[in-house]
This record gives structure tokens, C-alpha cells and sequence, in this order.
């Protein structure tokens, strides 16, 4: 099944392809493959994972399908089961070391129940746009922050980890220039150049909702490169924030806000904080 790791989605969820591999190429999204997916229903999973016993038996079936419990620790040697011991309940008869399903997998060092875990592999690959940690926070009932961490684990596991759904919106969109300035400079690296054409531009998008965040470096801030970033990070229909720049006119679903006259306190602040990851 490949809970250890790697790019296999576990075919009791879902058959056919698997994700885009690069979520973040030089900070763009990858988008440019569909993937089609197949599998039980929601109410079948229901039934699959009754109970957390239920859950256990299930991934111990699929990573020890011949019943034997190979060592993830030591390699060579075979886990015989220990009473009395819920959280570790192998032990290897060579390392002496105690582990379970979990140990060597995504799910190693949580707590969170093997049925929950089932439930957010089932969404994460059977989605087509993938799922945010916020609906899966509310589908699970998980904190937003342990369902982060989940979905993290996930896709990196199963090859999802450079996959991200759009932006289902609100989002705000804006775009600085980053860089240290020329004063601050060794006397070699001087460029003699003033303005932002000394610095890189940046164009940062966030979810008003998720308060998730995208940003990328781009060789040019005119209405292609722009409008081309908002397409690829914001879904269809979702509202779209920015300033006044001209680059943005165009855009479906779009609200620009006058800078110069003081609509929205902030704005520059909160873009050049996003740019940076910090939003």
C-alpha cells in the first residue's frame, strides 16, 4: 500500500494515476496533468473502518500482507507480539526494539486514531483538487493544525506533497519588490542602479478564507505574467482582490482597490509579508 512512503495510492481508495509531482517548481504550482480516480464510496469506507480495531487490522494487512512483521527498525529481524502493549505492540526478536504499523510510516509520532488517518488518505486521494487543511479539519474533527500536518504527511508520502487545489477565494493578490538595497551592498556587488530594477519582483496570492499562501519571484510584473499566476492559483469563480495596477485588468470576479486613497489600510504590509511566508 505504501504507507512507508513513495508515490502509490492505496488501491482499496482509489485506482488509476497518481498526482502532479511538483507542487513548487520556482514557486509555481503544478497543474498541468488531470487525474482521473476511481473508488469505494464514502458510506463503503464507513463500513470498512467501523472502529479503530477495524483501522489497525486494515494497515497492518496491507504493509504485512503475509503476515509477517518485518523489523523497520533493524531490517533483518521479525516482530512477535507483545501483551499488554497497545501503543508498540511488536517487538523485534533480533534489535529488541518495540514498534507498530505505524513506526517507519507517515503516521509514525501521531496520535491521531488509524481510522482518522484512513479518512484523510481517502479524501486527499480521491479528490480531484486535493483538500485543504481546513476541510479537513472540519471533516475529521481534528484541530486546523494537526489536519496541516496530516495532509503534509500525506502528500509527501504518497507523491501529493507538490500538489495544491487552487484557491477557492476570497483572494488577495498583490506584488512587491524584494531585495537589499543598493547602500547596503559590498562596493563589488554594487549594481549603480536605482529603483526596483535592482530588486526581484514578487507576486503573492492569499486564500481570505484558508489564510493559505502562494507567492513566486517573476521576471516581469505586466498583465500576462500576472493574470497568468492568478489563473493557475486562484479556481474558477473565486473573488479576486488587488490594487489599482493595470496588469490585473481583466480578470473574472476581480475588485481593484485604490491604493492612493487609502481603500484597504495595510495592503503592502500584508503582500510583502506574504511574498516572505509570514501572512
Amino acid at each position: 500500500m505504501g504507507i512507508a512512503g513513495g508515490n502509490t495510492v492505496p488501491s482499496a481508495f482509489a485506482s488509476s494515476s497518481t498526482r502532479p509531482n511538483s507542487r513548487y517548481s520556482s514557486g509555481v504550482r503544478n497543474r498541468s496533468r488531470r487525474v482521473s480516480l476511481t473508488g469505494i464510496s464514502l458510506i463503503e469506507l464507513g463500513e470498512l473502518f467501523p472502529n479503530e480495531d477495524a483501522a489497525r487490522e486494515w494497515f497492518e494487512a496491507k504493509r504485512w500482507p503475509d503476515e509477517e512483521r518485518p523489523c523497520p527498525r533493524c531490517v533483518d529481524g521479525v516482530g512477535r507480539p507483545v501483551p499488554n502493549e497497545n501503543r508498540m505492540p511488536y517487538r523485534c526478536v533480533r534489535c529488541h526494539k518495540f514498534f507498530s504499523v505505524r513506526t517507519g510510516t507517515a503516521l509514525e509520532r501521531s496520535k491521531v486514531p488509524l481510522k482518522k488517518w484512513a479518512y484523510a488518505i481517502y479524501l486527499s486521494v480521491t479528490s480531484l483538487k486535493g483538500v485543504s487543511s481546513m476541510k479537513l479539519h472540519r471533516d475529521i474533527g481534528v484541530t486546523q493544525k494537526t489536519a496541516w500536518f496530516m495532509a503534509h504527511r500525506i502528500r509527501e508520502a504518497w507523491g501529493l506533497d507538490d500538489y495544491a487545489p487552487p484557491f477557492a477565494g476570497p483572494v488577495e493578490v498583490d506584488e512587491t519588490y524584494m531585495g537589499g538595497e543598493e547602500k547596503n551592498r559590498h562596493a563589488s556587488k554594487k549594481m549603480h542602479i536605482s529603483g526596483p530594477s535592482d530588486k526581484v519582483a514578487v507576486v503573492g496570492i492569499k486564500d481570505c478564507e484558508t489564510n493559505e499562501v502562494a507567492a513566486k519571484p517573476v521576471a516581469s510584473t505586466d498583465g500576462p505574467t500576472l493574470k497568468g499566476f492568478v489563473r493557475e492559483n486562484a479556481a474558477k469563480g473565486a473573488e479576486i482582490f488587488t490594487d489599482d495596477h493595470a496588469a490585473y485588468h481583466g480578470l473574472p470576479q476581480h475588485t481593484a482597490v485604490n491604493d492612493s486613497v487609502g481603500e484597504y489600510v495595510g495592503w503592502r504590509t500584508r503582500t510583502e509579508s506574504r511574498a516572505s511566508g509570514q501572512c
